[in-house]
């Protein structure tokens, strides 16, 4: 298939640290850019692009589809009690691992991303039908996909730091699957479902530090180094995980990281909160990728990641939205605002902070190179994939007319984005989902749930005790 979209605005050819914008056509033909200037002859579908700007797709680069089923549920809790809670009541059909997964999607694609990073919680028991049922409803939908199973071989109960107790937190805590199991789990999901030219990516993705061994790390390794993977995990999300670090390594999380050989270019970890300036430059002389989920870190009371330190010593970073029971919503733009003026409180001078148009670039080209793919996407280019947003300009959210980038990323846009192309295929039309009935997926969505407050998490309260007696809050 072949598009023309005339007279669109983009932002100046000569970079996002220009402030200008052009008015040209941009042609697509099959799966990439094929042409971007001014008048250029009509080939294929003809879209008018007047008063309308074209910008590459983001990138969701971290979330977690199922948490959709928990949003607006969990009360105030730092992360580790909320974990107890969330846990408690995670979905246990592979239908619901479907319908998030078509929800996070459908959110994700109407905020200006087109593609998702799903660190994806597994059903105990059923984890291979919940990866086969959340990489169904994303081939569904058309949005490239990152899967990225969350995986562990260490009980929940081992995530709190003990402190000056001997015992884990928890008196009973379910056995986790053994290293073994795990990485053979991921060796057949790997040969069965990536498959990078049909929009689905598989990512060796341990939660973190917190749950997981060396021996899964290497294992992890050794997989992504064979099939060319991606790699992902959170890091250093809360004070607790820091703590945990020492006790667990007697150093830094990143430095540990560093010495088994997790980190590096095809490396993405989610948070980054409590990091020191050492791990900093740890990061990025390894050309490590930080994901940036202020919303989730608000949320949760995690604390404010060093963004603009970050950049200033040469780290990718980009955003992800986090998962639907810690934002509460997959809205990318949303993520971009608070990420880049949450900053401004963090240092003193304000030629640091961000713009608008390094904001764009970070979701965008920030997140491709986190996903090893920026000679692929994330720019305006001819040869590259044509994963494009177009925003309707006239938008009552986005008017009267100033600045579009500005309006788009300090507004607070709705019912924006006209149309959406992954990898050169229309997903979006006239600001609808061409590919899914959405209105099928809000009944199938309002029917599998129910007005619900005030659940009651047993493991949260047994773990609540210990957790303040180690965070020095009793």
């Amino acid at each position: 298939m072949s598009y023309t979209i005339q007279q669109v605005l983009i932002p100046s050819p000569s970079g996002y640290q220009q402030s200008g914008y052009a008015v040209v056509d941009v042609q697509i033909e099959g799966d990439r850019i094929s042409a971007i200037a001014p008048q250029l002859e009509a080939q294929g579908t003809v879209i008018d692009g007047r008063n309308k700007l074209l910008l590459p797709g983001f990138v969701n680069a971290h979330t977690h589809s199922s948490e959709l089923w928990q949003r607006g549920l969990i009360p105030p809790l730092p992360l580790e009690l909320w974990l107890a809670h969330l846990y408690d009541f995670t979905p246990l059909e592979p239908e619901q691992i479907y319908l998030s997964a078509l929800g996070t999607a459908v959110e994700t694609l109407l905020s200006g991303g087109t593609t998702v990073v799903d660190h994806l919680v597994l059903i105990p028991g059923r984890e291979r039908e919940t990866i086969a049922a959340a990489i169904r409803g994303y081939r569904e939908v058309g949005i490239r996909a990152y899967v990225a199973p969350l995986i562990q071989d260490e009980p929940f109960a081992m995530a709190l730091p003990k402190g000056d107790h001997k015992t884990p937190a928890l008196a009973a805590s379910e056995a986790a699957p053994t290293t073994a199991e795990v990485l053979e789990l991921m060796q057949d999901t790997i040969e069965q479902y990536h498959c990078p030219e049909e929009g689905i990516n598989i990512v060796v993705a341990p939660t973190g530090i917190q749950l997981c061994s060396d021996a899964l790390f290497a294992g992890c390794i050794e997989l992504s180094d064979r099939h060319n993977l991606c790699r992902h995990a959170h890091l250093l999300e809360s004070q607790a995980q820091q703590m945990l670090a020492q006790e667990k390594y007697g150093c830094s999380a990143v430095k540990h990281l560093a010495e088994i050989g997790y980190l590096g270019s095809r490396t993405s970890l989610a948070h980054c909160i409590w990091l020191t300036d050492a791990d900093i430059e740890l990061m990025a002389t390894t050309q490590t990728t930080v994901v940036h989920n202020p919303l989730s870190n608000l949320r949760l009371g995690s604390g404010i990641a060093p963004v603009l330190k970050y950049r200033q010593a040469g780290v990718n970073v980009t955003f992800g939205c986090d998962g639907s029971a810690s934002n509460d919503s997959q809205d990318l733009l949303e993520a971009l605002k608070i990420g880049s003026i949450l900053h401004n409180v963090t240092d003193r001078d304000y030629r640091n902070w961000l713009t608008p148009r390094e904001t764009i670039e970070m979701a965008a080209l920030g997140g491709a190179k986190g996903l090893n793919a920026a000679d692929q996407r994330g720019s305006l280019a001819v040869g590259q994939q044509a994963d494009l947003v177009l925003y309707d300009l006239t938008s009552l959210s986005l008017l009267p007319r100033t600045d579009p980038i500005g309006l788009l990323v300090l507004g607070r846009p709705s019912q924006a984005v006209d149309r959406v192309w992954v990898n050169g295929n229309p997903i979006v039309t006239d600001g609808q989902i061409t590919t899914l009935n959405t209105t099928q997926l809000r009944q199938d969505l309002f029917n599998q749930s129910q007005w619900v407050s005030n659940l009651s998490s047993p493991t949260m309260k047994e773990m609540e005790v210990r957790y303040r007696e180690v965070m020095g809050l009793s």
